[in-house]
């Protein structure tokens, strides 16, 4: 390993989380639950985005049924976040809407200065005080 690699392995070390007990506290079978569908959530997602890249840069033919597939594999975890926070999918696609309405408040519709320029803390009360 070169010195320029041991040095950065060093320096990086410092700054990782090392205790551990603290963490383990956390994780609580809730926790433990979120975290399965954020694993399948990111898994899926890879397999819908290694789909579409295998389709667009090495010429493979898409196939639609396996991009639905995809879909429905990241909505089987979706509904276990959900089950697990207590809201629908309804209530997740309200409180995503009332999000986007605040973002894009002055057009009304998706304008790339809006997407930049984001008040989160004026769409997390938007969010917050959905019903």
């Amino acid at each position: 390993m070169t010195k320029i690699k041991e040095k950065y392995i060093e320096l990086a070390l410092k700054t990782e989380l090392k205790d551990y007990n603290e963490v383990s506290k956390r994780y609580t079978p809730e926790m433990a639950r979120l975290m399965h569908s954020a694993m399948g959530i990111a898994t899926e997602g890879g397999e819908f985005l290694d789909m579409l890249k295998k389709h667009i840069n090495y010429g493979k033919p898409f196939d639609r049924t396996n991009a639905i597939e995809e879909l429905g594999d990241l909505l089987f975890y979706i509904a276990i976040a959900c089950d697990e926070l207590g809201v629908s999918f309804e209530e997740v696609q309200n409180i995503n809407i009332k999000k986007l309405q605040e973002r894009f408040k002055s057009k009304g519709k998706f304008n790339s200065e809006e997407a930049i320029n984001r008040d989160h803390s004026k769409e997390k009360k938007v969010m917050e005080n959905v019903n």
